[in-house]
Order: structure tokens, then sequence, then C-alpha cells
């Protein structure tokens, strides 16, 4: 079959819409029609070749649909089911599946080049074999993807809503609750207020921190902030770093959320700095792999017993906590509508893209035609 997508042929570049040859789902596949897929910022870091995939690649990794058709062997859904993609795959049988670490199944490794669990391409044009992002590959009106990257949620959710929770609202979710361990009465300090730093301010609001101190340039994500339940909010992390040491009586913060779109030496630094003695600085943010992007002094690390560790997916298990974070919003507990800034078709991906890179997005959402 046919199906139109948004592709990148070269770092560099901007998406293509381009029309593409599409396989059928063979083994422990689906073929899913997806209804909405959110602009991430992790997809212009292969943009900018600072994440360099392997090109061309079908972009786009927050994805949520419905299963068309189903291949042999497939038990986790069937057609008709509505569900979300996790961008990463999770078997349920690896040592890390197994251990309750669904995050870091070992068949995310891949994710970059875009081929299928067996190593082949669904998406096909000009003789090529076009890989998808994340195995997803979200930017296009269908795709073939393993049903390990499937989660089945509630038909009455919305699905442009419910495509939030694939990427962005776990990874900052957990990165406050899970990686971060915040608790009731704690302070923290989130850096970058974008898809997934406005989601560390509902966890860290949700777990019950009695100052969440936010930082952006973006005076619309400060403000956005707020209304999400930060008590602080500052253009500056010197700003903010006076007011936690004024706010804990010089103790500092208890952790530190790193959500920035591209992480550097700088913003690690700030948030070293502005913990106390036993307190947390957790990575969600990405760079350049190349990049060493840590530099600070192990004395401080161990005379303060400060812990700086990395977190995926907000180390969240992803086939149960997609579906729990959708019943938060269906209660009421949990904000998703609000996230979403403006809508886009397909074709204008590079417009959406623009947005965020200026400033002017929380959340984008590109709604395929129906």
């Amino acid at each position: 079959m046919k199906t139109k997508a948004a592709v990148l042929l070269e770092a560099g570049r901007p998406f293509e819409i381009m029309e593409l040859d599409l396989d059928g789902p063979g083994p422990g596949e689906v073929l899913i029609k997806y209804t909405a897929a959110g602009l991430c910022h992790s997809d212009l870091h292969l943009t900018d070749g600072d994440l360099p995939p392997r090109y061309p690649i079908v972009g786009g990794h927050e994805g949520s649909g419905i299963i068309e058709e189903v291949g042999p062997g497939v038990t986790k859904v069937k057609p008709g089911d509505h569900v979300v993609c996790s961008f990463i795959p999770n078997c349920g049988t690896c040592r890390y599946c197994s251990t309750g670490r669904q995050n870091l199944c070992d068949m995310g490794a891949t994710i970059l080049e875009g081929y299928l669990p067996d190593g082949t391409f669904r998406f096909h044009g000009d003789g090529k074999d076009f890989g998808g992002m994340c195995m997803l590959g979200t930017f296009s009106e269908r795709a073939t993807i393993s049903q390990h990257s499937v989660v089945k949620v509630d038909d009455w959710l919305p699905l442009e809503t419910a495509v939030l929770v694939g990427c962005g609202v776990p990874s900052g979710w957990g990165t406050a609750v899970n990686a971060g361990n915040l608790r009731n009465g704690d302070t923290a300090v989130i850096y970058g207020i974008g898809g997934l730093g406005i989601n560390a301010v509902q966890g860290a609001v949700g777990a019950g921190c009695k100052y969440v101190v936010v930082v952006d340039p973006v005076q619309l994500k400060r403000e956005t902030a707020l209304k999400f339940g930060a008590t602080h909010a500052f253009a500056t992390a010197e700003e903010a770093a006076a007011k936690v040491n004024e706010l804990t009586w010089g103790q500092g913060a208890d952790a530190a959320l790193i959500l920035v779109g591209t992480v550097d030496e700088q913003v690690v630094s700030a948030a070293t700095a502005v913990i106390g003695k036993g307190g947390r600085v957790v990575i969600t943010g990405l760079a350049d792999p190349a990049k060493l992007t840590v530099h600070v002094s192990g004395a401080d690390l161990t005379l303060n017993q400060k812990t700086i560790m990395g977190t995926l997916f907000g180390s969240m298990n992803p086939q149960w906590d997609i579906v729990k974070l959708l019943r938060l919003y269906d209660s009421g507990d949990l904000k998703l509508d609000e996230l979403v800034t403006k809508r886009y078709t397909l074709e204008q991906v590079n417009e959406g893209y623009q947005d965020l890179r200026d400033g002017k997005n929380i959340r984008g959402v590109i709604i395929h035609d129906a």
C-alpha cells in the first residue's frame, strides 16, 4: 500500500513530504493508522545531526492510532484497538523488562537505525529502504510496527490527546517522581519547560513538593509552568539559585531536573551547584553523544554525597505507566489538553518545528487526515 510521510533524507535539511510504499505486517507486527503524532524535540536532534540516525528515515516517535491489521502471532492487540505507541519497544522477557525496567528493553538498542526487530524495513521508496524513527515513523499516515511498540488504551479517550503519553508526559513526569524521587515537602529545580519539563512540573507538584522552581528563558514557558503549579519561575539559573538559597535557608534543593532541549556543561554545573547535601541531579535532555557535558567537582559529589544520573522514558514501564497516566488524565488528576499549544497538518511539520525552535509552543501535535 501507499502512505504519505514526512521524511529526513540527511542532516541539515527540513522534512520532506513523500509517498512511500508500505509493507503489510509480518509475524509479531501490526499495521497502524495513525491518528496523531507529537512534535517532540528529539526529532530535531535528527534534523540537526546531534543524534544522527540511519538516513533516510520517517520522522516521529510519539504516535496514537487504531490497529487495522495484525500479523501472525500477535497477541497484544487486535484490529480496531486504540493504542498509544511507546518509543521504547518492550519485549517483556529480556533481563530489563523482566526486572521491571521496560524503558531499558534490549529491543531499544537500535531505535535510531529505524528497522524492525528482525533487522528489515517496511517503508520503501525510490529503490531505498526508509527507516522509522524509534521503529515507529509516526509522521506517516500508516506504519507497520512491532506489537512490542504499542500499548492498548481505553477507547473512550481522545487519541489526539492520548498521543502525548507516548514520550513527553511519562519522560517528564517520571523524571520527577521516579528518577528524581521527589517527596512531600521537597524543593525541586527544573531546567527547561518544554514538552518534557512541563510534565516534570506536574510530577513534582503531584509528589507534594513545597517549592517547584523552574528555569527557562522563554516567558510563555515560565507563565505556563506557574499555571501548572510551579511556585517560582526565572529566566536564568543564577536567579533561581539565589531564590533556592533563600527558600531553603541555605540548604539547597533536594533535586535538580535537567530537561532542556540540548544539554550542555553550563546547565549541568548549575544543577549540581543548586542541590544540597544528598541531593540529586537527573539528566533527561539529550545532546551530541560525542560531547562531554558533565564536568563537576568529584570532591563536591563525595563530600556532599550528591548524585548525578540519567533517565530514559522517566524510568517508567510503558505497558503499565502509559495506561496509568491516561487514567490520571481521565480522572482529572493530570493535565493533557492544556499542554497542546497548536495543532498542525502533516504538511505543516516544518512550520511546527520552527514554532518549537522559536519558543511559541509547549506542545505541537500533528493531526493526520481522517
